[in-house]
């Protein structure tokens, strides 16, 4: 590529950032939470039909997806559940093959009244884009779109096949780009503009969902020695799982790339729910939590280490020793992964990096997951994680960095025409 034709495209970028920041505005205004991501969908559906690429839009069937690599368990209503691909078909085939995705599904916003602006309101003010999925990752979906656009604006277009894919269940299964790989999608390799400050994700962790079901004993809290406090003795069990998290940072020391890392594997119980009056001991008590896994572990002998920490705890408890908790898995299953045999991709975005950062990119060890796991586990396909900055992802005012989007689109656009190569239109 010439540096007439980067030049192009970036100032095709320039050309078109108004436009992108107005659909990213329209596309982060859409509360798609879990079960509500079809709104989005229809509007990733309507702007690839306006582009004329070939839209494939289905209902995801999980009973094709339960036995593949990778699966976690699904627990909503998932009816009306789908997925929405875009085809570039070049008229010259000389490059190499890409899948860009991203995902619309947002998690939920928290009290509203701890929210600076509406979370759904997309506010732009000092250089930032906020709302619930602004950084995670509308911003970088359709910054994508707009990488494409910028090449076929600056008067080229790409001479490989590329699918846009935009799916959901990244914040909870994954199922939605597993619905792809299941669907037939391959490329010679993945792009995903995850909100990564600019770094390339070297190495990322795994993450397993699971609920504690502990019962107790109810009584009259007026004799509540008689009975036995499910939550309390939910939180005997919790307290055992951080003595797991420690022993597995203590493990993670030992990896290459997260041994420079503080505390890289993460337990959180993120969702408690138990009894059913203030005056009567609890007989019950749920608590959904999720930990890290690195990559390499197995799943399968992490979930015997949950499995053995929760029924040593209850062990050594008056009541559950018993009447023992039970544990399910309610959603992630899902392995870490490591950038590998990427060299190919990885030099192309190089050359995209340079031109737009003036130097080498920064690779990170990333202490959440996302779907490049499953083109690079399932099917070699080299994934690629690379994005804008922001913060408060998860939390109360989440944002994006504005001039780092512009950024970021850019080297995407021109590691687009690198890796797909281009002509003119």
């Amino acid at each position: 590529m010439t540096a007439d034709v980067q030049q192009r495209i970036l100032a095709a970028v320039d050309e078109g950032f108004d436009a992108q920041l107005a659909t990213t505005q329209a596309f982060v205004a859409i509360p798609s939470t879990r079960g509500a991501e079809g709104p989005c969908q229809d509007m990733i559906g309507d702007l690839l039909r306006e582009r004329g690429y070939e839209v494939d839009d289905w209902h995801i069937n999980l009973d094709e997806l339960k036995d593949l690599r990778g699966f976690g368990p699904i627990e909503h209503d998932f009816s009306k559940a789908r997925t929405v691909v875009g085809t570039y078909r070049p008229a010259t085939n000389a490059g190499k093959s890409l899948i860009l995705q991203g995902h619309c599904d947002v998690v939920p916003t928290g009290p509203l009244d701890m929210w600076e602006t509406p979370p759904f309101s997309a506010a732009i003010k000092d250089g930032r884009m906020y709302g619930r999925g602004a950084c995670d990752m509308k911003s970088g979906t359709i910054g994508a779109l707009y990488a494409l656009d910028a090449i076929r604006r600056a008067g080229l277009k790409p001479t490989a096949r590329i699918h846009f894919q935009s799916v959901i269940e990244e914040e909870s299964t994954g199922v939605g780009a597993l619905s792809t790989l299941q669907r037939g999608y391959r490329a010679d390799a993945c792009f995903i503009p995850e909100p990564t400050s600019g770094k390339m994700i070297r190495s990322q962790v795994g993450v397993i969902w699971f609920r504690l079901k502990v019962r107790g004993f109810p009584v009259h809290v007026f004799e509540a020695g008689a009975g036995s406090n499910a939550i309390m003795a939910a939180y005997h069990l919790v307290h055992a799982l951080e003595k797991l998290e420690i022993a597995w940072n203590e493990r993670a020391k030992a990896d290459r790339h997260f041994k420079d890392v503080n505390h890289p594997i993460n337990f959180n119980p993120g969702i408690i729910k138990g009894g059913d009056w203030a005056s009567s001991v609890p007989a019950w008590c749920d608590v959904d939590c999720r930990i890290a896994v690195l990559p390499g572990w197995s799943i399968a002998e992490c979930q015997k280490e949950i499995l053995a920490c929760v029924s040593a705890a209850a062990r050594d408890h008056r009541f559950l020793s018993n009447n023992p908790p039970q544990v399910e898995w309610s959603g992630f299953l899902s392995e870490g992964y490591e950038l590998v045999n990427s060299a190919a991709p990885e030099a192309a975005f190089a050359k995209a990096h340079q031109a737009v950062y003036g130097g080498a990119v920064q690779d990170r060890a990333f202490t959440a997951l996302t779907d490049t796991r499953f083109y690079g586990l399932n099917y070699n396909i080299p994934s690629l994680c690379f994005g804008a900055t922001g913060a408060a992802m998860h939390g109360f005012n989440e944002y994006v960095e504005l001039d780092s989007l512009r950024q970021s689109t850019k080297a995407t656009a021109l590691f687009i025409a690198e890796w797909c190569g281009v002509e003119k239109a």
